[in-house]
């Protein structure tokens, strides 16, 4: 008798802990179904920084989930443009941000200047290469460059304009790689899709220098070493502006969450982050 109480106790203590089990599982499930997405589309220059606030801010707000697009500003204006969902665009020009704009696509009233930027020119650490900067550039054996839709591409293009390497032009996007090529005398130049991939070329040693933002070098001193620091003068402000986006797929929860997170974005904790990596937060 005591040992078939026994086991009957047993049983009843096992279908309690599976019950146990079952409710623990739906409960995550049912917590997972009701987080909220924000979308974020960001210039691939700010992965880094955006990543840990990405992390920072989850923590604070268990409810909502931060998912990053970063890319080429071009790439991601036209991914907007053709009507992908996004939330939020942080975009490393302001040409970008301005053509959304003219499309009615930014929420009223969100937009707002956060960073400014400096272009440098990058080679790896053990490099013997004889580029000091923009002025000989073409003394390179190969240039990891990217294309003129490419906010990195384009400022490099301005600046060399400014130099007089290139002729003016009323936008400097509109210059080809090849007429890059033949102003710096033929040089071999590696088109890229963004500052990202120009980075790693270099980094790869599949190019001898490169031009990318001085925040992309953050945490890369064992793998690129900077040759100059492209002046304000020369290359023009890098001037990043953020706004939250029209999402005619966001529902009334996701809008409210996606406006906390501009606001967590740009606010004086954000902008630390920011400094920290390398980026001029000293913007009006």
């Amino acid at each position: 008798m005591k040992k078939t109480l026994l086991a009957l106790l047993t049983c009843l203590a096992m279908v309690f802990a599976f019950a146990a089990c079952g409710g623990s599982s739906s409960d995550e499930e049912t917590a997972a179904e009701e987080s909220t997405e924000v979308l974020v589309f960001a210039a691939a220059s700010m992965q880094s920084s955006l990543e840990e606030l990405e992390a920072s801010f989850e923590e604070e707000n268990p409810g909502v989930d931060v998912v990053l697009n970063c890319d080429s500003s071009g790439t991601l204006e036209e991914q907007i443009m053709e009507g992908a969902p996004c939330d939020i665009f942080f975009s490393a020009a302001q040409k970008n941000m301005d053509e959304l704009e003219s499309e009615g696509l930014i929420v009223e009233g969100t937009r707002s200047n956060v960073l400014n930027n400096q272009l440098v020119v990058i080679t790896q650490p053990d490099s013997e290469t004889k580029v000091t900067g923009l002025e000989n550039l073409g003394e390179a054996e190969s240039i990891a460059l990217a294309d003129g839709s490419v906010p990195v591409g384009k400022y490099t293009r301005r600046a060399l304009i400014n130099l007089g390497t290139l002729q003016e032009v009323e936008d400097p996007a509109i210059i080809t790689t090849q007429e890059v090529s033949d102003a710096l005398g033929g040089v071999e130049i590696s088109e890229q899709g963004n500052v990202s991939k120009v980075l790693a070329a270099v980094q790869e040693g599949s190019s001898e220098v490169g031009t990318v933002y001085l925040s992309d070098t953050y945490g890369q001193e064992d793998s690129v070493k900077i040759l100059q620091t492209v002046s304000y003068d020369v290359a023009g402000d890098i001037i990043y502006p953020i706004a939250q986006i029209v999402n005619q797929d966001a529902d009334d929860a996701e809008n409210e969450a996606a406006a906390a997170v501009l606001e967590y974005l740009t606010n004086d904790n954000a902008k630390s982050v920011y400094k920290t990596h390398l980026f001029d937060i000293d913007v009006e």
